[in-house]
């Protein structure tokens, strides 16, 4: 067997020596040596999160939201359009139209709008309007617009994506921490006693219950830190939570967390160094959720992304 040159050993020991603290400098305790597959797992991970930011139909594309009121609101690029699209639409697009039996289209005539469904495009004067709740929404086309209407609230609003936008051109990337193994804990569900769910805020000031299986306890940074999921049974569990971070080195309305079900024996796998920022970081007009109650951690959790743009 060849025996390793004793130099060579010392070079490059002092070489990923020299990485690993140029990786977590300025991040407070040290990791211990990191797994190359779970270095190369989050790395893959973010690549196709890029990717789907990028996308024509992304969070980058949003344009606009705007309020629907009861009877008829104009869509159009006109001043006076109770739905302003942008510059590059007609004066006049069409009318929506809210009423008990729901939400409808008409174009303007002469106007080129279409319906998209299962990857095909089709010319459309009129359309109903099915919104996103429950979904799926009718989607419209105009040139490089997209719009739907969605259900906040109680409140109906058209949605406006743009393939154009300024935000999508000008989009390089998001700024994250160095992966790190500490970020990635296990987690014990406490089962809500009764069974509850918890009450989300939003940005757009509503407070709305969704499901939730109980509330994960684990230790991060030498603290007990809890949060509550949601998740109904058996599904993907979604956690919107803030930190010391917020608001300074990460985005102040919180970040996201997905993580798998719990196992049979009530644990779950929270990965931080999968935390993203929220929709509403890259556009004033997505609805996102905020932390709710008691899901701001003690602790400054240096993983994940980290703050983009100023929305």
């Amino acid at each position: 067997m060849r025996t390793a040159h004793p130099r060579r050993t010392t070079a490059a020991t002092l070489a990923l020596a020299a990485l690993v603290a140029a990786a977590t400098a300025g991040c407070g305790r040290r990791d211990a040596a990191q797994d190359p597959a779970h270095l190369a797992e989050v790395e893959a991970w973010h690549a196709a999160r890029v990717e789907r930011l990028r996308d024509e139909t992304g969070w980058l594309t949003l344009v606009g939201l705007h309020p629907l009121r009861d009877g008829a609101t104009t869509v159009g690029s006109a001043a006076d359009a109770g739905a302003r699209l942008p510059a590059s639409a007609p004066a006049r697009l069409g009318v929506v139209t809210a009423d008990t039996a729901g939400f409808s289209f008409a174009a303007e005539p002469g106007a080129r709008v279409y319906r998209i469904a299962d990857g095909d495009t089709v010319a459309v004067e009129r359309a109903v309007m099915a919104p996103d709740v429950p979904g799926p929404p009718t989607v419209l086309r105009a040139g490089t617009l997209l719009f739907h209407v969605v259900v906040r609230g109680g409140r109906g609003f058209l949605r406006v994506k743009d393939r154009e936008s300024e935000v999508r051109r000008g989009f390089t990337g998001i700024e994250r921490y160095p992966v790190g193994g500490r970020w990635r804990v296990t987690a014990r569900l406490e089962p809500h006693d009764p069974p509850r769910g918890v009450m989300v805020p939003d940005v757009l000031g509503n407070l709305e219950e969704s499901p939730s299986p109980g509330t994960l306890v684990f230790d991060l940074e030498g603290r007990e830190c809890r949060l509550t999921p949601i998740g109904g049974p058996g599904e993907e569990l979604f956690l919107v939570f803030a930190d010391a971070t917020s608001g300074g080195e990460t985005y102040g309305g919180g970040r996201f967390l997905s993580a798998d079900p719990p196992g049979p024996d009530g644990t779950v796998v929270l990965d931080f160094n999968l935390a993203t920022n929220p929709p509403c970081a890259f556009t004033p007009f997505a609805t996102c959720p905020l932390p709710p109650p008691g899901n701001t951690l003690p602790v400054a959790v240096r993983a994940g992304e980290k703050s983009w743009g100023h929305h």
